[in-house]
């Protein structure tokens, strides 16, 4: 469902903070929240909860009237941010289904993308967490393919290394790409977005 007009819409893209994990396949979430921040003319500030960054504003195309947007970026580790995802949905009135959670996905290759309501944790830490303090995994998803660890690289070691070499050449494109889902999420509502970005 595309926005209403006076909606607010919490866009949570997950990661670990710091600069040691700002490469890792597992932060490709700050990555997208980063490019939805300079859209919106922005950068992440210290909400007054203490628990998260934040940028409040509209996302849309310029001279048009976009959702009221709260970009999100957690300061606890990926496996705590369901609690400060909770805190600011209540400081906002937010309900789960205006939240979007933008993540990794391990059972997607790389390179592709997909966006859908609700669903399981898929073994990701961050979304447990929202589905635990949330109390419902009915929110929607930007899940961008990541792909599986190579060999038998254990799982937790490779989505917290950093991309390849070859990969990196395509992942500020992944990210565009993601930053435009989450857009067309908003404005054009989930089937729309799904036929134009299920890749």
């Amino acid at each position: 469902m595309a926005s209403e007009p006076g909606e607010v819409w919490l866009v949570v893209g997950l990661g670990n903070p710091g600069p040691s994990y700002a490469g890792h396949r597992h932060n490709v979430g700050y990555l997208v929240g980063a490019e939805l921040a300079e859209r919106m003319g922005s950068s992440f500030r210290a909400h007054k909860s203490g628990r998260a960054d934040v940028v409040e504003g509209r996302l849309a195309p310029p001279g048009t009237d976009g959702p009221r947007v709260v970009l999100v970026r957690t300061r606890s580790y990926m496996n705590e941010s369901g609690g400060p995802v909770k805190q600011l949905a209540t400081f906002y009135k937010v309900p789960p289904e205006r939240i979007v959670a933008v993540h990794d996905e391990l059972d997607l290759p790389f390179d592709t993308m997909r966006v859908k309501l609700g669903g399981g944790d898929n073994g990701h830490n961050g979304l447990r967490s929202l589905r635990g303090s949330l109390g419902t995994g009915d929110f929607y998803r930007v899940r961008i393919g990541i792909g599986r660890p190579p060999g038998r690289q254990d799982v937790s070691d490779f989505v917290l290394s950093n991309y390849s070499a070859a990969e990196r050449k395509l992942v500020p494109l992944q990210v565009s790409a993601a930053a435009d889902a989450v857009e067309s999420l908003l404005t054009d509502g989930l089937e729309r977005t799904q036929a134009r970005y299920n890749s």
